[in-house]
């Protein structure tokens, strides 16, 4: 029997989870939930209403209805028919929201963007599977740090590293946002960010520090890592790590991926919901060493990035598989992430 999943929150994240949570062959998704006539609702009746629309708010029904959105009920009636709810409402909202999620007795998994306590465990699908096991209420890391862990936990399985200093530029603010951005500066942050930090959090057998800079694009964030492994290894090695994970490609800027917008452009041909890539990149040319120390740059697409781990913590939760390998392997399958695609 499908598990029934309701996403509460229909915007950047919340639209992907949708797409994510139908294509698993073993869950169902019941509705999504929101409370105005955003560009992303507004598309769900441009599609005919793939899914069932809850409002999460009776005094933002009449906005709605006032768009010709068809509703199917509040967000009590979602929750009364859901295994579990994904909250991707906006960073503080879902703290707000999970008083409903504990009246109703439904495990609930939030985003990056909530604060700590929201939640029983910091999650990670491939670094931490196991300390979800069961647990009701999950926090994801967020983007940028969904994707560093991977690619760490990736050479640390292989090799062992004991520590990690990264760099992240990241990109100011989602496609379409008008409220906020930056022109022509490169804000700096200091340091250790919270991308460092988190990464102890689940894997605290790891010393992280890093620095952060904001810069005015919209698509994907870059991260230099430099990494010291417990021996000494060879970029080969490290490349085939690499290329045998689901979740990462190796791309070759020899081979036209320069650039964030190089790998967007591509990802918009392959023919997935929203032209997302699930997946993080290295960039094969920026694999290096300093010492022992490996250094290599990966590109995370902030959009999507998130999306399989989510789909991982449904499996943990509710312990649909208590293996990490057997969970995370059936997030990709039905992601369409294995057996291994490369870009080129």
């Amino acid at each position: 029997m499908a598990v029934k999943v309701g996403v509460s929150g229909y915007g950047t994240i919340g639209k992907r989870l949708a797409e994510g949570v139908v294509a698993q062959k073993d869950m169902e998704l019941v509705g999504v939930a929101d409370v105005a006539p955003t560009l992303p609702v507004k598309s769900l009746k441009a599609r005919g209403m793939p899914y069932k629309l809850y409002c999460a708010d009776k005094n933002r029904l009449p906005d709605l209805e006032k768009a010709g959105i068809p509703v199917s009920g509040m967000l009590e009636d979602l929750l009364s028919q859901v295994d579990i709810i994904l909250d991707s409402t906006p960073a503080g909202v879902g703290a707000k929201m999970k008083k409903f999620y504990v009246e109703y007795g439904v495990p609930a998994i939030f985003q990056g963007g909530e604060k700590g306590e929201v939640a029983d465990v910091f999650f990670h699908g491939y670094a931490n599977y196991e300390k979800g096991l069961g647990k009701k209420y999950l926090l994801l890391t967020s983007c940028n740090t969904t994707g560093l862990i991977r690619a760490v936990d990736c050479l640390d399985r292989a090799f062992g590293v004991e520590k990690v200093a990264i760099t992240i530029i990241r990109r100011c603010a989602d496609p379409g946002d008008l409220h906020r951005g930056y022109v022509d500066l490169a804000k700096v942050d200091p340091v250790p960010s919270h991308q460092a930090t988190d990464l102890m959090e689940i894997m605290p057998h790891v010393k992280a520090t890093g620095l952060l800079v904001h810069v005015p694009i919209t698509h994907g964030h870059i991260i230099n890592v430099v990494a010291t492994p417990k021996r000494k290894i060879t970029k080969e090695e490290a490349l085939a790590e690499f290329h045998r994970h689901p979740r990462i490609h190796v791309v070759k800027i020899s081979e036209g991926f320069a650039s964030n917008t190089a790998l967007f452009q591509f990802s918009r041909f392959t023919h997935r919901p929203c032209a997302d890539m699930y997946e993080i990149a290295v960039y094969e040319e920026t694999i290096g060493f300093s010492g022992d120390d490996i250094t290599f740059a990966i590109y995370i697409p902030q959009e999507a990035v998130t999306i399989p781990e989510t789909i991982d913590g449904i499996r943990a939760s509710l312990q649909m598989q208590k293996d990490r390998l057997e969970a995370v392997s059936a997030t990709n399958r039905h992601l369409g992430l294995e057996p291994k695609k490369p870009l080129y």
